[in-house]
């Protein structure tokens, strides 16, 4: 449902309301175990093109899931309309469904009550924020691009969301969360600048930094040069280790590794990466995305997963936690890597101090080739140059790569302070930008 029907919404639903709703469900359903998910969102999106706004758009959705239990024979059914008619209705549904569904074999009931921590997840400028707040950043980028005679093209985003799970075993979660999302791609000629930023609050987004950084990459990458493909020194900049890093993280799935499938299976415990690498889930961090509870109820713990590059733990459904003994199942929604030793304090420190090699803005299109040691293949786009004596000396034609994360980081010769990345692929993570010795690419790509 939007903000284009003819009834207007109410506003949004607050505990107390998700709580009456939980409660009349979990009265009506006559199933052995039931559970109750709310996702309400309100939010829009700006979207400009060739220096002008093209929409600038608010929507509305809200809906309640109910799912059901027969022993293991589960229906799930969801309903728009939080009127207690529609509940008993969508109630009714779920119980039909359950009852002619097969038994799930890892069927297990709802948790029961959890003790959550304190999660940053809600700004109240971004709550504040509409079509208005979003025009004028996008504005602000349009301007910048104006300035240079550029065109640039992107999103200012920002919704606010109440989020909930209740369930007959008497758990109850609910949680107020924002977010906010900056994107600009910067066009001068054939040659692109990109740039992104995502916050729980919009007023932290740095679109000024950012179109700026933009702009820059697109005028450097004006009359690229081909190198041959091989073997490079890398300097990969926070969205290029992001990309790389998001497959180490979703390939840490724990079913794979007990059937040895896994490019981990056997490493728990050891090295697996450079020893001074560590990679932490951070809910609390005031600049992540980090949430309070997972879709089932459960908390989102801080813990740590890479520690001195060895490998800590693996990322469990609660069928397998319970089957492997594991007490508390840790998450990695809000994901902070970062490196022991002498940092540099920004990109430029980095690139100044690197006497030849390849600078990557960003990877694209990154899929797997083996999945046994993590090869993976992917572009580089949005800015690729060739760095000579600790400076950028011209734009470079993009490279098609095939290399392993693993491989990859197993030296890293310097890196940043963790900064903020966020792609398309990835969501947002806290990375450093790094040097790493060796990168394979492949081949020439065409543009």
């Amino acid at each position: 449902m939007t903000a284009t029907s003819a009834k207007p919404w109410p506003k949004m639903t607050s505990r107390e309301e998700f709580q009456f709703i939980a409660e009349l469900v979990l009265k009506c359903s006559t199933a052995d175990h039931t559970l109750v998910t709310l996702q309400d969102q309100d939010g829009g999106t700006t979207r400009f093109a060739n220096n002008q706004v093209v929409q600038n758009v608010n929507t509305r959705r809200g809906s309640v899931a109910v799912t059901v239990a027969f022993g293991a024979r589960q229906g799930t059914a969801t309903t728009t309309d939080f009127t207690a008619g529609s509940l008993r209705e969508t109630v009714k549904r779920a119980e039909a469904i359950a009852r002619v569904s097969p038994e799930d074999p890892e069927f297990l009931p709802p948790v029961g009550p959890q003790e959550y921590g304190a999660c940053p997840a809600a700004r109240g400028e971004t709550i504040k924020a509409g079509p208005a707040v979003r025009l004028e950043y996008a504005n602000e980028a349009i301007g910048q691009c104006r300035m240079e005679n550029l065109s640039g093209a992107g999103i200012v985003s920002s919704s606010r969301a109440a989020v909930g799970v209740a369930a007959g075993t008497g758990l109850l979660a609910f949680e107020e969360r924002t977010e906010a999302r900056f994107s600009i791609t910067v066009q001068s000629g054939d040659a692109t600048g990109w740039a992104s930023s995502a916050h729980r609050s919009i007023d932290r987004l740095k679109v000024q930094e950012r179109t700026l950084s933009a702009i820059h990459k697109a005028i450097q990458g004006a009359d690229p040069q081909e190198l041959p493909p091989g073997r490079y020194r890398v300097i990969l900049e926070p969205a290029a280790v992001a990309g790389l890093w998001s497959w180490i993280i979703w390939m840490l799935e724990a079913k794979a590794y007990l059937k040895g499938t896994s490019p981990f299976a056997g490493k728990l415990k050891r090295r697996i990466l450079d020893k001074r690498i560590s990679l932490e889930n951070a809910p609390g961090h005031p600049d992540l995305l980090g949430v309070g509870f997972t879709s089932e109820g459960l908390p989102s713990p801080a813990s740590r997963w890479i520690h001195h590059g060895a490998l800590q733990q693996l990322l469990y459904d609660r069928f397998t936690a319970k089957a492997q003994q594991i007490s508390v199942i840790p998450t990695i929604e809000a994901p902070c890597l970062s490196i022991d030793g002498t940092q540099a304090g920004s990109l430029a420190q980095l690139i100044k101090s690197t006497d030849r090699a390849i600078l990557v803005t960003n990877f694209w299109y990154l899929r797997t080739v083996n999945p046994t040691d993590l090869t993976l293949t992917g572009m580089t786009r949005d800015g690729t140059f060739l760095v000579e004596n600790g400076e950028i000396v011209s734009a470079v034609k993009n490279f098609r790569f095939h290399e392993s994360p693993l491989r990859a980081f197993q030296q890293v010769e310097a890196w940043t302070v963790p900064m903020e990345a966020v792609t398309s692929e990835t969501g947002k993570m806290l990375v450093p930008a790094v040097v790493l010795p060796e990168f394979h690419f492949s081949s020439v790509t065409r543009f």
